[in-house]
This record gives C-alpha cells, structure tokens and sequence, in this order.
C-alpha cells in the first residue's frame, strides 16, 4: 500500500509540474515584446493583425492540443497503476468488458465536436486575412521573386529596389496598412516574416497577395521559406517599419536619380562597358538590365547579396570579384576585373546612395 501510495504522490508530482512548464511556456509565447529586434523571428511576437491573429490561433491550437495530452497522458498513468499486475492475481484473467455505449459515444463526438472547433477558428482567421479590403491609403508594392533575392516595386510611388523593404508603420489614429502582390519571375518562392505576416507562396503565373499593418517600428526579418534552390537558405528579407516622416524621407530619396559624381567617371565607364549594365538598372545611366537588383541606390541598403552580408567597401568587392565567397551557388557571374578597374567600380557603386 505504500508503493503505491509513493507512485500516485509521484505521479501526481509529475503531472503538476507538466501543466506549470505548459501554461509558463504560453504564457511566454503569448506575450508582446517591449520592441523589436533585428534578430527576432518569432511568431509569438507579433507586430501585425495577420501575425496576431495567426499567433493568437496558434496559441489555441497549442492549448487544445496540450489539454488533451494531459487528458490522455494522466488517463493512461491511472490505468497502469489502477490495473497493473498483481502477485496475487497470477493466472487470473481480468474482467472482461463487452462493450460500453457511452466510451463508445464519448469517444466519437468529442473528438469530432473538438476537430469542428478547430476548423471553424481556422476558417475564420484566414478568411479574415485572405478577404480583408484594400482601404484608399494602403501602400502597394509588388513584390518578384527571383533566384536568389527580392525585387520591389512601388507602382504608385515610381521606386524600384530590392531585398530591403520600406513600408510604414500603422498607427492607430492613421492606419497604413500594406498591400503586396506577390509574383515570381523564375520558380516557386514563399514570403515570410514572422512577427508580420504568415507565409504566401510566390508561384509562377499564379500571382498571390498578402497585406501587414505594422504597428511598430523597427527591423523585422525574413526569409524564403519554400526551397527554390542551392541558395534558398540565403534568400533573406529585410523590412524596415518607418514612422510616416522617416518613410516620406526615404521615398523622396529614392525617387532621386542616381547621383553624379565626377571623381568616379572611371568607376561607371568600367560599370558600363562590362556585362554589369546587361544585367542590373541604374537610374539615369545606359544601365538598365533587369535581370539583377536596381542599383540606383545601392549604398543606402544595409546589405548585399540579399542579406548574405553587409553592404561595407570589403564586402562588395568581394561580390564583385568573386560572388561564390559570399553565396555559393549563386547565379551572378564574376566579373574577373582587374585591381584597377575592380577598385574603380567598386568606388562608383559606393556614390549610388
């Protein structure tokens, strides 16, 4: 009697101390950060409706799914101990059931009354994303997927650039949301920030949408989420929230021609002499490829080679010179220039802010 005394005090210890690490570990994930990191892919950090809501559902799921654990876990530790075999019951076949209506019952219509819950919560947080309309003031961006990196286009505000979104952030009083159509130029792709929005898929000839209000500023990253290549894993995202003036500031910018400089006339001959013009655009030169990013402004982007690495004089280079160090895989070609003519494009690109 006191073994199992000391079993059921033990088990009834580990169950205990099982629901307190779940309800914690909610806890925790259901709570909203103070702010945002450039570090932070989390979606139980959201900082937009469509990610709360897929979040929150999330959440649900998560609870409904740890009930039941517990449910049938502590019903199974109860059996075994309840119906364990006994020393003096050697040989002794137990109690045979033939049948029980109400198991039978319970364990139909709960089961399917728990899976209607479910898809109901489910069917209603997408029909909530997928149908919301697009308000007037919305901003539009089309976003193109290419092997290995991102194109954006503001067809409103006439900008084109890559890897690095801008979009504002939502505030309450002034709501700002922003509207992506999603489309890709080669194969499949996934858009997916996390503390944003859910995953879309960018599917050749199937043009998708997606929209995000954020509603605070900061950094949030993300990546490529459906394999579309050797160099899926360094198709990174990068979404810069603005408050409305710095966002206003950054769209004047980037509707500026590239700038001239004299000092590096050198930098831009070699630029356009070369294979680069053929394939990337540079506003107001003979540059007007499509097949790489916009470099009209290049320097105002705080990475390269789709996040791969910081856009710093070493880096770029680099990327020039040999873009395998830095992406393997990757179908922008060396350009094998030499030290003169290297340095001098390298100077050029470092004028297009």
């Amino acid at each position: 009697m006191s073994t199992f005394r000391m079993k059921s005090s033990t088990l009834r210890i580990l169950a205990q101390t099982m629901l307190l690490l779940f309800w914690s570990a909610v806890a925790g994930w259901a709570s909203e950060p103070k702010s945002s990191s450039p570090n932070g892919t989390n979606i139980f950090a959201p900082a937009s409706t469509p990610a709360k809501s897929i979040a929150d559902l999330s959440v649900f799921v998560l609870v409904t799914t740890g009930i039941i654990f517990v449910v049938v876990f502590v019903l199974l530790v109860y059996s075994v101990v309840k119906f364990r075999g006994r020393a003096k019951d050697a040989g002794r076949e137990p109690a045979q059931v033939y049948g029980s209506t109400q198991i039978e019952l319970a364990w139909t219509i709960i089961p399917i009354l728990i899976v209607v819950v479910l898809f109901l919560a489910t069917a209603r947080v997408i029909h909530a994303i997928q149908d919301a309309p697009e308000p007037a003031g919305a901003v539009d961006v089309t976003v193109i997927g290419h092997q290995y990196w991102w194109e954006f286009r503001y067809p409103k505000l006439g900008i084109v650039t890559a890897n690095e979104l801008h979009i504002p952030v939502s505030e309450p009083g002034h709501p700002t949301p922003t509207f992506l159509q999603l489309l890709s130029a080669d194969t499949d792709h996934s858009f997916w920030v996390p503390e944003l929005a859910g995953k879309t898929d960018l599917i050749p000839n199937h043009p998708n949408r997606m929209w995000m209000d954020p509603q605070r500023t900061g950094v949030f990253l993300g990546q490529c989420a459906q394999y579309c290549g050797i160099q899926h894993a360094k198709m990174l995202l990068r979404i810069s929230v603005d408050a409305p003036e710095d966002f206003a500031a950054w769209v004047r910018s980037q509707q500026k021609p590239a700038i001239e400089d004299a000092g590096v006339l050198d930098g831009r001959r070699v630029f356009e002499r070369n294979a680069c013009m053929n394939c990337h655009r540079v506003d107001g030169t003979s540059a007007d490829g499509r097949f790489g990013p916009d470099l009209t402004h290049l320097m105002s982007r705080a990475t390269i080679a789709a996040g791969a690495a910081d856009n710093t004089h070493d880096n770029l280079r680099l990327w020039i010179q040999n873009p395998r160090a830095i992406k393997p895989g990757s179908l922008m070609p060396a350009m094998q220039l030499s030290d003169p003519d290297l340095d001098a494009v390298v100077n050029y690109l470092e004028t297009l802010n």
